[in-house]
């Protein structure tokens, strides 16, 4: 199946361009879609799988967030829980809505982009996907994960996290969301309590990384070192988050 980029991203942008590109958060989306579908280029190429498939994994990533728009032009937020599943919603505005069809002509991925789309920010994929599609998700997934952390560097905390400056710099780390972590894996949103608790979430995104590759580019581009560079004035926080970083430098040098 051949996809023509240049027409697919020239789709994305005409839908994009329905929102108001002056917003700060419809303009991050933009970029965040982008920079995602660049990193799915990447690591489908790391893996040497055909350029069909390079293109494949590039489209979906140039997919997956499109529902994000309407998410926010609905509920002004991006906050799922506060919201609606903006994954799943992105799947209905591409499938059921049919704007699948402006990016590319012919259907036969329809299945597998639908269910990469609609599954790139679950907890956990489904347990019955055949071996494509899964890689197919898992090259989304990763790429979604490694851009996220560059979002929430550049974007300050305390927008991302709804607090004040005072509230993230005295709050302390619960001790679920460490247990979780240094079990390496993704921490739960019903285990966070306090501000801090959403900068160890968002690191612990890593642990979930497939690919080799996924891993190298995050401790390349160095937004989790920045992330975990965390400005505290609570001491327990601080000693929390030294520990965290020098773990993180474990764990993905031996899983490189």
């Amino acid at each position: 199946m051949k996809i023509d980029r240049a027409r697919a991203q020239k789709a994305f942008a005409d839908y994009a361009a329905h929102y108001n590109a002056a917003d700060p958060k419809v303009k991050l989306k933009i970029d965040h879609t982008y920079r995602v579908a660049a990193l799915c280029d990447c690591i489908a190429k790391s893996l040497t799988l055909p350029p069909e498939d390079a293109d494949l994994a590039w489209l979906s990533g140039m997919l997956h967030d499109v529902g994000r728009f309407e998410q926010l032009r609905r509920y002004n937020t991006f906050i799922d829980a506060q919201s609606i599943n903006h994954a799943a919603l992105s799947a209905s505005v591409l499938f059921d809505e049919g704007h699948i069809r402006d990016y590319i002509d012919d259907a036969a991925e329809d299945a597998l982009l639908r269910t990469a789309v609609a599954w790139h920010s679950a907890f956990r994929l489904p347990e019955k996907l055949d071996d494509r599609t899964r890689m197919f998700c898992q090259i989304l997934r990763d790429a979604d994960k490694i851009d996220i952390l560059r979002v929430n560097v550049e974007t300050p905390m305390e927008e991302i996290y709804s607090v004040s400056t005072e509230a993230l710099r005295q709050s302390p780390v619960t001790p679920a969301v460490l247990d979780a972590f240094y079990e390496h894996h993704c921490i739960l949103h019903s285990l966070k309590k306090w501000p801090a608790d959403n900068a160890v979430g968002h690191a612990s995104l890593v642990f979930e990384l497939c690919y080799p590759e996924s891993l190298r580019i995050v401790d390349e581009q160095g937004w989790l070192w920045q992330l975990l560079d965390f400005k505290t004035e609570n001491p327990d926080t601080a000693k929390a988050f030294e520990a965290i970083a020098d773990e993180m430098k474990r764990w993905i040098g031996e899983h490189m």
